[in-house]
C-alpha cells in the first residue's frame, strides 16, 4: 500500500488514521532547558498547536483530541495552574474564529464545573459557533480524566437503574459507551505521548483499548509537521489486530 510520495512525505487517504489523540508533554521542560520561566514553554506549547490542527484538516483527519489540562493537573503550583487557566482563555479569545473559517468544530471534554463562569461560557460559545463545521473535529480534554469518564457513564447507568429504566444485567459494552463523553465521535486510531514518557496518564482510558501508541522524545513545543508525520508513518506501517 503506498504511504509515501517520492520525497517521502505523507500522502492523505489510503490508511489515514480517522482520530488522533495527543499527550503534549515538555513544555515546562521546553523552557527550562532555555533558562526561561514555565509560562514560555506553555505559550511556545500553543503555537504548535495551531501547525497540528492546520495539518490534521489539510490531511483528512476526521477527529484531533488534545489532553488540554488534566483533572490532576490542579496538584501544580497555584501560580502556574492560575497561568494556564489564563493562557487558556486567551487561546479560545484568539483562535475560535480562525477555527470557524477554518470549517473547524471545537468540542470540550471533561468536567468544567471547577473553571471559573467566564470560562465556562467561552467553551460553550466556541462549541456553539463551530457546531456546523466539518472539516476537522478538534477536540480538547480539559479537567479531564479517563476514571472520571467512566465514572460518570457508571453513574447515569446507575440511576437509569434506580428508577426501573433499565436493568443491571442488560448493562451491554455499547451501553457504556453510549454514556461516555465522544460516544458519537470514533475512537482513537493513533495515540501519540510527546516528551518521552510512556504511559496514558487517565487519558481516554476507554477508548484506546484498540488504539496504537506512539511515543516520542520531542518536547511538545518542538513537535511539528515533520514529527506526526513519523507518527503517522509508524502507524501506517503496522498491522491492526482488534
Amino acid at each position: 500500500m503506498p504511504t509515501d510520495d517520492a520525497n517521502g512525505s505523507i500522502k492523505s487517504g489510503d490508511n489515514m488514521p480517522r482520530h488522533i489523540a495527543i499527550i503534549m508533554d515538555g513544555n515546562g521542560r521546553w523552557a527550562q532547558k532555555r533558562l526561561m520561566p514555565r509560562a514560555f514553554g506553555h505559550q511556545a506549547g500553543v503555537k504548535t498547536v495551531r501547525k497540528i490542527v492546520e495539518y490534521c484538516a489539510n490531511n483528512n483527519v476526521e477527529v484531533l483530541t488534545l489532553f488540554a489540562f488534566s483533572s490532576e493537573n490542579w496538584r501544580r503550583p497555584e501560580e502556574e495552574v492560575s497561568l494556564l487557566m489564563s493562557l487558556f482563555m486567551l487561546t479560545l479569545q484568539r483562535e475560535i474564529d480562525k477555527l470557524d473559517r477554518n470549517n473547524i468544530r471545537l468540542r470540550f471534554i471533561g468536567d468544567r464545573h471547577a473553571f471559573s463562569e467566564k470560562l465556562q461560557k467561552k467553551m460553550a460559545e466556541g462549541e456553539l459557533q463551530t457546531r456546523n463545521n466539518t472539516a476537522l473535529t478538534l477536540v480538547i480534554a480539559a479537567n479531564y480524566g479517563g476514571r472520571w469518564d467512566m465514572t460518570q457513564a457508571f453513574q447515569k447507568l446507575a440511576a437509569k437503574v434506580s428508577s426501573g429504566e433499565l436493568k443491571a444485567e442488560e448493562i451491554t459494552e455499547q451501553l457504556i459507551n453510549q454514556q461516555l463523553s465522544i460516544s458519537d465521535l470514533p475512537e482513537p486510531d493513533l495515540f501519540i505521548r510527546t516528551g518521552g514518557e510512556q504511559r496514558v496518564s487517565n487519558f481516554m482510558l476507554w477508548q484506546l483499548a484498540y488504539t496504537e501508541m506512539y511515543f516520542t522524545q520531542t518536547l511538545w513545543p518542538d513537535f511539528d509537521e515533520s514529527s506526526i508525520e513519523d507518527a503517522i508513518k509508524s502507524f501506517k506501517n503496522r498491522q491492526r489486530r482488534f
